[in-house]
């Protein structure tokens, strides 16, 4: 299944397990209003940040109640500044306070991912690496979330367990080295591409000569970064990982290596603060 097929399955089950979750056996607040009276709202960010989330929020309100109209005004991956209104909702009253949290959840945390990322994304635009997430991900937002990365300017690593292997140091020693671990892994799957991870320069030559695909350097110094760079002279793609944040992430990124992968692009993302008002 192609990763827009997962996006879009997946999208659907998490936006039905959140409103199961908010509303449960009903919206009892939203009953003091008349089923019969209608409302416009319009939903504001209250700060700049890289719009994400935008089909999250359609679905959110096509399962509360499909009348309800969207209108967007910004595009995701789109850059806003505070005091932007993102969308307008025309419907029942009820059902735009019923989807409100929902939707906003989605909205906020996507966007608050995607507005990390482009900050990462900035500090080395200057150069030819790319920037990684890793499966350091919200459970049952994975996809959400991955795409959300995109949406601000970084690059997936793999999606999950199945879609590429990545060779540590525990897999090396079950499988008795290096070579054998990468001779394995074509032989299970060789279509599938074969990263390995190494915390020496010895282990990287190591890497190179079972010809692996990707070769992560785990908290190399940027000496041996430079180094290994060198080395490797195109052999294979070079990942760099382990400890890296916005004060290093440039230093690292001039080494040469291909790819930074980086977790808090993920698991650090916070909320981006968004307001709903409603007219009636």
């Amino acid at each position: 299944m192609e990763f827009s097929e997962h996006l879009s399955s997946d999208r659907k089950a998490t936006v039905r397990a959140a409103l199961n979750e908010d509303i449960g056996s009903g919206d009892i607040t939203a009953m003091l209003i008349s089923e019969k009276e209608y409302a416009s709202a319009k939903i504001i960010s209250r700060e700049s940040a890289i719009v994400c989330g935008r089909d999250w929020v359609d679905e959110v309100f096509r399962q509360v109640d499909n009348s309800v109209t969207v209108h967007w005004f910004v595009a995701d991956g789109q850059k806003v500044a505070p005091d932007t209104v993102l969308f307008e909702l025309r419907g029942p009253a009820r059902a735009l306070l019923t989807g409100e949290r929902s939707a906003l959840n989605f909205l906020q945390l996507l966007s608050g991912t995607a507005t990390t990322c482009r900050e990462y994304a900035d500090i080395v635009a200057h150069t030819k690496v790319k920037l990684l997430d890793t499966r350091k991900t919200i459970p049952g937002l994975r996809t959400a979330q991955k795409y959300a990365v995109t949406c601000g300017g970084c690059h997936n690593h793999r999606i999950g367990l199945y879609d590429a292997f990545l060779i540590k140091e525990n897999h090396i020693a079950a499988c008795g080295g290096i070579d054998k671990a990468v001779q394995r892994a074509r032989d299970i799957a060789p279509d599938k591409p074969v990263e390995v991870e190494v915390e020496t320069l010895a282990e990287l030559d190591t890497a190179l000569a079972a010809n692996a695909d990707i070769i992560m350097l785990d908290n190399f110094s940027l000496s041996d970064m430079r180094k290994g760079v060198e080395v490797t002279e195109g052999r294979a793609k070079l990942e760099a990982s382990g400890n890296v944040s916005k004060e290093t992430l440039a230093a690292i990124a001039e080494t040469g290596v291909d790819y930074i992968s980086i977790g808090a692009l993920t698991k650090h993302a916070r909320a981006i603060d968004l307001s709903m008002r409603l007219a009636r």
